[in-house]
């Protein structure tokens, strides 16, 4: 894989502006192609379409014209005063049957209206059933028994019919015997007759299914054409053999479904086409293979693609021929950039021009010249650098000196009799050796309560009276790590203005939640007035120095007089603006600051 890819890696800028020139002619003639190809795909598609439409439309109409023809029949026998009145009669039971003569001429003249509206037209049979068991046919009924179209299983919906409503049956083996061997279905139409919306007799036309089917056959031999009815079952088709079976033999090729006309059924893409029938439920269904309508474009279209591949194979090596010949002198300013490589300062490239590669050689070459005179300027430097350190470390021998005569006094004052001053030198060396020895801006919270210790000892000697630290710290916060020094300033303002270097307690209290470390001094002595605290606040909160005197940068005879602000101050930079400082305080019961230090990211997780 690795040798593949370095195979195909574009190491230099020669075959980078090669690669780029080829995507820059390929991905436009390629987005051309497409392009024209979906463009060409949806006029193809909507003139296959519209093709589809107009052959569907031809048939439409005639097979509407057919369907009405059989509704015209049932429409004449519905509308006719005289056979109503002569049916209304029969279905009463109130025929006069004392003139046989009489009702023979009247069902014959029913019967001669039943026959004319048949002759001209598609042959179809007319049925007039009363309700009474009575029926007028214009047929035989050695052919068929009209009466026992009361057992067909669609019968039962003429009864929901009102007024012009039909029931268009859907197709069913011919059932008169004469016509069962040259036509092998039947469809018909029915319709109620009623009196004050009471049913007295039905009205059923009969016609073959092969009279629509002989209408497919108008269609080009790749059409296929069917007649779906609302249930999705094939009601006329040119394969008889279909007839009766759903038309669609799995979800994905549903007919009737509002999807795209142009779909893939069986692995092959078609074109459906839909026509609903006006006066039914049924719908004519057109299926065509996709690839006839659109074989004539297709070779079009191909014709373009070879003439575009070899326009693009012929400007692109005529590119190619002109950034190589373009490149060459990147070609050898790379080659010249690989002997730098290895170490050789002494070569240059040599080329110039008036171009952006003429004036890229010639600073090259200028930059070959700098290198080597920076190359000395550093050779200079370290020599000096190292003679600088030398001095240094011979300066770090004076700091030590200082700590060992200071421990050396403390020894001799000791073995003296006088551990009081013993104690404070001790004290003095320490906070002198965090002061002077130590490098680092950052200690343990640990090494900066043993440097205040020391420092509380150091003025306990120096007062009259010794103040008492009292240590409460959390075991967690002792690895912390914080600015040196800190502390001491508060301390400070606590034994001085506090206690007034008198007797007393200072309490120094650390606790951790999960965003920070609270650091509180307290003290207990004579605290401040409502309105000194107030104003001790607001110089806090804007920056400025308090003027109660518990702040001055001078404070005689302390170790360091740098104050709240400049505490607060310092401890800003170290910890941005998350830094928090509070301050309470009552006359007569002391004074109380809390310091809120953020925690680090790593510290949160100890």
């Amino acid at each position: 894989m690795n040798r593949f890819k370095e195979m195909f890696a574009l190491r230099s800028v020669r075959h980078k502006l090669m690669a780029a020139s080829v995507v820059c002619i390929l991905v436009p003639a390629f987005i051309t192609l497409v392009v024209y190809n979906a463009l060409t795909q949806q006029a193809v598609r909507r003139q296959a379409v519209s093709n589809a439409e107009d052959s569907l439309q031809l048939v439409h109409d005639s097979v509407t014209n057919l369907m009405k023809s059989m509704l015209n029949v049932a429409n004449y026998i519905q509308v006719n005063s005289s056979m109503n009145a002569y049916f209304k009669v029969l279905e009463a039971g109130q025929a006069d049957e004392s003139d046989p003569y009489a009702r023979f001429t009247e069902k014959k003249h029913i019967l001669e209206q039943l026959d004319s509206l048949t002759v001209l037209g598609e042959k179809s049979y007319v049925t007039v059933l009363l309700d009474n068991g009575q029926y007028f046919t214009n047929y035989s009924i050695e052919e068929f028994d009209p009466l026992s179209l009361r057992s067909e299983p669609w019968f039962g919906r003429l009864q929901t019919l009102q007024g012009f409503q039909s029931y268009w049956a859907g197709a069913e083996p011919t059932a008169f015997r004469l016509d069962k061997l040259n036509h092998a279905y039947q469809l018909s139409v029915g319709r109620t007759l009623r009196k004050d919306n009471e049913i007295y007799g039905y009205i059923v036309v009969t016609f073959f299914e092969d009279e629509i089917s002989s209408i497919f056959g108008r269609l080009n031999a790749g059409q296929e054409l069917m007649l779906v009815d609302g249930d999705g079952k094939i009601v006329s088709d040119r394969d008889p053999s279909r007839i009766g079976q759903p038309a669609s033999d799995a979800p994905e090729n549903d007919f009737l479904s509002d999807a795209s006309p142009i779909r893939t059924i069986g692995g092959e893409k078609v074109l459906v086409v839909r026509r609903p029938i006006a006066i039914n439920d049924w719908t004519l269904v057109l299926v065509q293979p996709y690839k006839e309508a659109i074989v004539d474009i297709t070779s079009i279209f191909n014709r373009v693609f070879v003439f575009q591949i070899g326009s693009f194979v012929v400007f692109l090596l005529l590119l190619l021929a002109l950034l190589r010949a373009f490149t060459q002198p990147l070609a050898r300013l790379g080659k010249i950039t690989t002997a730098v490589q290895r170490g050789n300062l002494a070569v240059r490239s040599g080329i110039r021009g008036p171009d952006e590669i003429g004036r890229l050689g010639f600073l090259f070459d200028q930059m070959l010249d700098r290198v080597q005179e920076m190359i000395a300027e550093v050779s200079i430097t370290q020599a000096r650098k190292r003679k600088a350190e030398l001095r240094m470390l011979q300066a770090q021998i004076h700091p030590h000196f200082l700590f060992n005569v200071l421990n050396s006094i403390r020894m001799k004052v000791l073995r003296r009799g006088d551990p009081d001053s013993a104690k404070m030198i001790s004290s003095l060396s320490k906070l002198l050796r965090m002061t002077i020895s130590k490098e680092e801006d950052e200690i343990t919270l640990h090494e900066e309560l043993d440097l205040l210790a020391s420092y509380v000892e150091l003025m306990n000697l120096r007062h009259k009276e010794a103040a008492w630290l009292e240590l409460d710290i959390v075991s967690e916060a002792f690895l912390m790590k914080v600015p040196r020094f800190f502390l001491q300033p508060v301390v400070e303002n606590a034994l001085i203005h506090g206690l007034k270097q008198r007797a007393g307690t200072i309490a120094v209290r650390a606790e951790i939640s999960r965003l920070y470390l609270l650091l509180t001094v307290e003290d207990d002595g004579g605290g401040m007035e409502p309105e000194a605290l107030a104003a001790l606040r607001r110089k806090l909160q804007a920056g400025e120095t308090p003027p109660d005197g518990r702040e001055e940068e001078e404070a005689r005879g302390s170790f360091s007089g740098i104050g709240l602000r400049n505490v607060l101050e310092r401890m800003r930079m170290v910890f941005g603006d998350g830094f928090r400082m509070d301050v309470d305080s009552e006359a007569g019961k002391g004074t109380i600051v809390r310091m809120f230090i953020p925690r680090k990211e790593g510290e949160r997780d100890v």
